[in-house]
């Protein structure tokens, strides 16, 4: 897989233009069925990389899918999670039509914003490399998760109103808690494959967080994480291209954006209070990362919410 060549794709709205569907009728939520995308893969391998979270109900797929370095394990009737920035890829038998059906639902981190479900989301282990097999579910269990996703889709489809987030959100935290409750039944009996050093690395930065060390000790870099992990910091970097599309500086920096988008939503605190306990000697610095990062102002993404 060669991720120079992998598709971004950086919106929702994006990605229903990529794969020939109408226009999403929220801007940071979209439900669909996978009968109604008209672009299908062809003979060779497509790779994408999306800036949003995905949950797919699988039904009588018949193509080869590879998460980060590994053949993902699909078979009829299944569930898949992806995170933002992960980088997934399909092969399509040529000789054989290509049979895809079920549900896919997209959601942009910025929806959950101002939510518990944004903090908790981060908790759940499927949406991370950990795994390389799908959820696999029983008759009932598939109705089950049908049911609410057909529910989302009732409400996506309904005109947005002041409940509308409150009610779709509502509905994700359930479908997220009963995928939580299969993947520990499936776990008794399946092998989970590990990626054991962006696990590592991840491990790392979430102690390093949580500890006060942006504030106190300021940024760690490359080399800082790499001797941690007792690699080279080339070497970790690579690692990263593959598995991320991402360098090892570029996957710190979202690890940042995402802990400021946290502070601004959740907190008082000032823009320079914000940007001292992430670890920036100069306010500016944050500010300008920030606005690279997500085309508004840190000050601009809070007052986004005063306003809701």
């Amino acid at each position: 897989m060669d991720v120079n060549k992998s598709l971004h794709i950086n919106t929702i709205a994006e990605y229903h233009r990529f794969m020939e569907l109408p226009k999403p009728e929220h801007p940071l939520v979209s439900v669909v069925r996978f009968e109604d995308i008209k672009r299908h893969p062809g003979d060779s391998p497509l790779t994408i990389i999306h800036n949003f979270y995905s949950i797919a109900l699988k039904k009588d797929f018949n193509a080869k899918l590879k998460y980060g370095q590994q053949v993902f394990d699909f078979d009829e009737g299944v569930m898949h999670f992806m995170s933002p920035k992960q980088v997934l890829s399909v092969q399509v038998n040529a000789d054989i039509a290509l049979r895809h059906s079920g549900w896919l639902l997209l959601i942009h981190p910025d929806f959950l914003w101002n939510t518990p479900l944004a903090k908790k989301i981060k908790s759940y282990e499927y949406f991370s490399y950990k795994l390389n097999e799908a959820l696999h579910l029983s008759e009932k269990e598939e109705h089950l998760v049908t049911d609410i996703i057909e529910k989302i889709a009732q409400e996506y489809h309904t005109n947005i109103d002041n409940f509308s987030q409150d009610v779709m959100i509502a509905q994700i935290e359930l479908l997220l808690t009963y995928a939580e409750r299969f993947y520990q039944r499936q776990f008794i009996t399946r092998k989970i494959a590990n990626h054991k050093i962006l696990n590592q690395l991840e491990t790392f930065l979430t102690s390093y967080f949580n500890e006060d060390n942006l504030a106190n000790k300021g940024i760690p870099s490359v080399q800082v994480i790499a001797d941690h992990l007792h690699i080279s910091a080339n070497y970790l970097s690579r690692l990263l291209q593959l598995l991320t599309g991402q360098s090892t500086k570029q996957y710190i920096q979202d690890k940042l954006i995402d802990l400021a988008k946290e502070k601004l939503s959740t907190t008082d605190l000032s823009v320079n209070e914000i940007a001292y306990s992430l670890g920036f000697e100069h306010p500016q610095s944050f500010s300008k990362l920030f606005k690279s990062k997500t085309n508004v102002s840190p000050l601009q993404f809070r007052q986004s919410f005063n306003r809701q």
